[in-house]
C-alpha cells in the first residue's frame, strides 16, 4: 500500500473513532442532535475506509452523500442547534430532532440530484460552514467570559482549521495533490479535532452555567459578577 494511502487510512480510522466515541458520549447526555450527527460522520468514514480498501462504488456513494449532508446541514444547522443547548438553553423535543434530520436528508438529496444546484453547490457549502464558524466564534467568546480560556482557544483554533478546510475543499486544490489524498488527510484530522474540542467545550460551558446558577444562555452576563467575586 502506498504511504499516502496508508496515512489516509489512519486519518479515516481516527475520525471514525472520535466521531463514534464522542457521538455516543453526546447521546448519553441526551443531546441527540450532536450525537446522531457525529454518528452520521462515523458511517461516512466507515464507507470511505471500505472504498479505500476495495474501491466499492456503493461505499463511495454513501460516503459522498453523507459528507454532503454534514457539510450542507449536519454540522452548520444540526450541530449548531445541538450546541445551543448550552448557549441558548435550546432543548428541542424528539419530534423536532427527527424533523431536523429528515429535512436535512431530504434537502441534501435535492441538492445533489437537481442540476440547478450543481454550480452554486460549492459556494453553498462554504456559506453554510462560514455561518457555523461565526457561531463558533460566539461560542468561544462565551467560554472566555465564563473563565474557560483554554477551551475557548481550542474552539477558536478548531474553527480556523475547519473553515480553512471548507474553503480549500472545492476552490483551492493543493498543488501536486491530484487525487486529494493530502487534502483528505488534513480534512479528516481537522474534523477529528473539531469533534473532540466541541464535546469538552460543551461540558465546560455547561459546568460554567451550573457553577453560577444561571439559566443556560446567560453565560455572557456573569463575567462581571465572576470577576467581582474574585474568580
Amino acid at each position: 500500500m502506498d504511504t499516502k494511502i496508508a496515512i489516509l487510512c489512519a486519518a479515516t480510522v481516527l475520525l471514525w473513532s472520535t466521531s463514534l466515541i464522542w457521538g455516543l458520549k453526546f447521546l448519553k447526555r441526551k443531546n441527540y442532535l450532536l450525537g446522531i450527527e457525529f454518528l452520521v460522520v462515523t458511517v461516512s468514514t466507515t464507507n470511505l475506509f471500505i472504498y479505500l480498501l476495495i474501491e466499492s462504488q456503493l461505499a463511495y456513494d454513501i460516503s459522498y452523500f453523507l459528507d454532503a449532508f454534514s457539510r450542507a446541514a449536519g454540522i452548520p444547522i444540526i450541530a449548531t442547534a445541538g450546541l445551543m443547548a448550552v448557549t441558548h438553553n435550546y432543548k428541542p423535543s424528539k419530534v423536532v430532532d427527527v424533523v431536523f434530520f429528515v429535512g436535512a436528508f431530504a434537502g441534501t438529496a435535492a441538492l445533489l440530484s437537481l442540476d440547478v444546484f450543481a454550480k452554486p453547490l460549492p459556494y453553498f457549502y462554504v456559506a453554510m460552514w462560514t455561518g457555523f464558524s461565526i457561531y463558533l466564534v460566539c461560542f468561544a467568546s462565551r467560554l472566555m467570559r465564563a473563565g474557560e480560556a483554554r477551551h475557548a482557544v481550542h474552539v477558536f483554533l478548531a474553527m480556523v482549521c475547519s473553515q480553512t478546510i471548507a474553503v480549500i475543499y472545492d476552490f483551492f486544490p493543493i498543488p501536486g495533490d491530484e487525487h486529494q489524498i493530502i487534502f483528505l488527510i488534513l480534512a479528516l484530522t481537522t474534523w477529528s479535532y473539531l469533534v473532540v474540542v466541541l464535546y469538552y467545550a460543551y461540558l465546560a460551558l455547561e459546568r460554567a452555567v451550573a457553577r453560577n446558577n444561571l439559566p443556560k444562555g446567560s453565560v455572557g452576563l456573569f463575567a462581571s459578577t465572576a470577576s467581582s467575586n474574585g474568580r
